[in-house]
């Protein structure tokens, strides 16, 4: 993925490249390996687990979404304690071990009060790392040239191996052994935290001037057109994933499909993402970040509204193959136009909204609501995300046309009318 803002010229780097960068990028994709190796369990195989707990439709509807909805106030918060002491990695670190204890913790619990607490407290823990290693992940193409895409891709490696292996267990143990994979998987999540990167050496700055609340990099953000048009683009294009990661285990269950091959569909379509990471330096230089959201978008209003009619196994595997460019697709368009548009002083700050709004407001909104979708409806529930995908794809469309492909404000300094 380009590491520039303004003219496709790298930027310098912010220091020295020693013998150490040589491990860099494999710390970077280690961690993304362990943290996707946690997503690859919770994602499919939570809602399983809390089914075979007693749980209803409605209440793991809400199991699942009450942490996206926690993040709204949490995220920019653990993103400005991040800032604020200058180390990412301690704060993921943090995190990590919190996980570990609740998914220990989880394991004991039973009825839906006591699950609901615990499983927030495990949820929220491990979402809100996924901001913060995507910062470190930025920084570390900026400042060490290093590929975005071939970090990134370990972690849907571990998510397809999490999977596989997920259905499996299921299949020889039952639902009852999904909890303890989740705390399999955080305890990896511990390990690897600990070897991510720490905070480069402090080098004296000149002293920026003062800002209000009003002139602050976050109001900087929100008060771009192109910004706000990428939220609403990435918001609901995530978002419409909710409903299949909520219930798509649950719905082809229904269908007859084992667990076997539910983990194996879930594998494929993570594949096909892993292709295209593989291949997303070359892609971000010859596509550009709109039309990969657009790609994405015209992937997902395809893909979801064959979901709502139940398809057959033989059409759910190219079904699945389209998660390429409805997650890989968009996701790799928001971390290029984030690279691109944002300064390098506010990407903690639009890192902290791209979660709030893609992974918390437009995740935990719909997720919510396919609890009782599904309940009504059943596999019908997915033309709630085949609408979002038409919603995202209108977006993308103004994004394209409204932004320069260039940085929003000045890399150096903020403007004098910013100025207090």
């Amino acid at each position: 993925m380009p590491d520039d803002t303004t003219n496709g010229k790298p930027i310098p780097e912010h220091a020295a490249r020693g013998e150490e960068d040589q491990f860099l990028g494999v710390r970077v994709s280690l961690f993304f390996g362990a943290l996707f190796f946690v997503y690859g369990m919770f994602v499919p195989y939570l809602p399983v687990w809390l089914d075979f707990s007693g749980l209803t439709a409605t209440e793991i509807s809400i199991v699942i979404a009450a942490p996206f909805f926690i993040r709204i106030a949490a995220t920019p918060c653990v993103t400005f304690l991040a800032n604020r002491i200058a180390n990412y990695r301690l704060v993921v670190v943090v995190l990590a071990w919190s996980a570990f204890a609740s998914a220990l913790l989880l394991s004991q619990m039973s009825g839906y009060a006591a699950i609901l607490v615990v499983a927030v407290a495990f949820l929220l823990a491990t979402t809100s790392m996924m901001p913060l290693t995507e910062t470190i992940a930025i920084a570390s193409v900026r400042t060490a040239g290093l590929d975005y895409g071939r970090m990134r891709l370990w972690g849907s490696i571990a998510f397809i191996v999490a999977n596989l292996a997920g259905g499996l267990l299921i299949d020889e143990f039952g639902g009852g052994v999904g909890v303890w994979l989740l705390v399999v998987a955080a305890a990896f999540a511990v390990i690897s935290a600990h070897q991510l990167p720490g905070p480069p050496p402090t080098v004296a700055a000149p002293s920026a001037p003062r800002m209000s609340w009003r002139t602050s990099l976050p109001m900087q953000l929100i008060r771009s057109r192109p910004f706000v048009f990428f939220l609403i683009a990435i918001g609901c294009l995530h978002g419409a994933h909710a409903t299949f990661y909520t219930f798509g285990a649950l719905e082809w269950e229904s269908q007859g499909l084992s667990g076997t091959w539910i983990g194996a569909l879930w594998a494929i379509g993570v594949t096909a993402e892993v292709i295209l990471f593989a291949y997303s330096g070359a892609l971000a230089r010859r596509v550009g970040a709109a039309p990969l959201i657009l790609a994405g978008a015209a992937a997902a209003l395809l893909r979801w509204t064959a979901m709502a009619f139940d398809p057959p196994l033989a059409l759910l595997i190219p079904l699945q193959c389209l998660h390429a460019l409805t997650f890989g697709a968009t996701h790799v368009g928001a971390m290029l136009f984030i690279a691109r548009a944002v300064p390098h002083k506010g990407t903690g700050s639009a890192q902290a909204f791209y979660a709030v709004v893609a992974a918390g407001l437009g995740v935990g909104a719909v997720g919510l609501a396919s609890g009782p979708l599904y309940a009504a409806y059943g596999g019908r529930m997915y033309f709630l995300p085949a609408a979002l995908a038409l919603i995202g794809f209108a977006a993308g469309l103004v994004l394209q046309k409204g932004w320069h492909g260039r940085a929003l404000w000045p890399e150096t300094d903020l403007s004098p009318k910013d100025r207090e």
